[in-house]
């Protein structure tokens, strides 16, 4: 990890589109439609099997996960999580005997986290509702954990400045955000995607691209309609960052660098930042290449997680 002594630039104020509420909603309604690691499970919805499942692919994928959370170390203390999900990190903070509270904008990720708990017999306490108004007294909480949230929120230093606000003095948070600075930004989004883009123009290229990059057919089906719709346009600006990380259709998501999460963190006492999860699965023959020591040294420095650790 980086180490940053605490510092006071300034943070800049988010545009006036990441003001609106209208944004805000339709984050909401997108994340209603599609909670998030429903899609990699094949059982039935709100099932213990189902849970299972979508566990199991979330800590083989993503390893770095129980690594970064420190679940283990989480006993006896109020834990919040801001954007639970399906409540698969829950149930870890859950079991390792932490007071936990799960919070997300999405009420059908609540009710589906608020059943996978119920299924296991572990406690927790629910609530629908938005980074940037925690309902929360101040210094509330040991540890307030979000892990792939908050660049997915409209004004992303309010929900910091949120985060500090109801820690206790002593309390840890423990942040990821996608990674500017990686490969799956630079080679991925911007470059290798809208290369494959140019094979959606009809079926039989969808479905090479489809065989290149192991992408499921209707998902690539999507951005072919959504290409058709818009034109190149599709491929140019926000939109295109937005389409390509957590699916088509998403109207937010952000990629941060170091230096930019250091400064939205600077109020803490101490930031330290760590990079995780080359995230190489969809290049074609990337399994084979980018594994091993190659891509855990690879991705140590151009991962698409960034983590930051602040302590108030």
């Amino acid at each position: 990890m980086n180490s940053n002594p605490r510092s006071s630039p300034q943070v800049e104020a988010p545009d006036t589109q990441a003001r609106s509420a209208g944004l805000k909603s339709a984050v909401q309604s997108f994340w209603n439609a599609h909670p998030c690691g429903a899609k990699f499970a094949g059982k039935p919805v709100g099932s213990r099997d189902f849970f299972l499942e979508v566990e199991k692919h979330r800590y083989a994928l993503e390893p770095h996960i129980k690594e970064m959370a420190g679940f283990d170390r989480t006993g006896g203390k109020r834990v919040l999580e801001i954007g639970c999900g399906l409540g698969t990190d829950a149930a870890q903070f859950a079991g390792a005997g932490a007071a936990y509270v799960g919070m997300d904008l999405s009420s059908a990720s609540i009710g589906l986290a608020s059943r996978n708990l119920q299924l296991r017999n572990l406690p927790a306490q629910w609530l629908v509702s938005d980074a940037e108004s925690l309902p929360f007294p101040d210094d509330t909480f040991d540890c307030v954990y979000s892990n792939g949230v908050l660049h997915h929120t409209p004004d992303l230093p309010l929900a910091v400045a949120e985060i500090y606000r109801v820690l206790r003095p002593g309390g840890r948070a423990t942040v990821m955000m996608y990674h500017k600075s990686s490969i799956n930004y630079y080679f991925g989004i911007l470059f290798l995607r809208r290369l494959g883009a140019l094979l959606l123009a009809s079926d039989f290229g969808t479905r090479v691209a489809q065989r290149l990059s192991g992408d499921s057919i209707e998902h690539l089906r999507e951005h072919a309609r959504s290409l058709r719709s818009l034109g190149w346009a599709y491929l140019r600006g926000q939109a295109w960052l937005n389409n390509n990380t957590d699916g088509v259709g998403n109207p937010l998501s952000r990629a941060l660098t170091r230096r930019e999460v250091t400064r939205l963190f600077a109020k803490f006492s101490v930031v330290r930042t760590a990079v995780r999860f080359l995230h190489a699965e969809w290049i074609p023959l990337g399994n084979r290449i980018l594994t091993g020591k190659l891509g855990q040294a690879l991705g140590l420095r151009f991962g698409w997680h960034l983590y930051v650790v602040a302590d108030k």
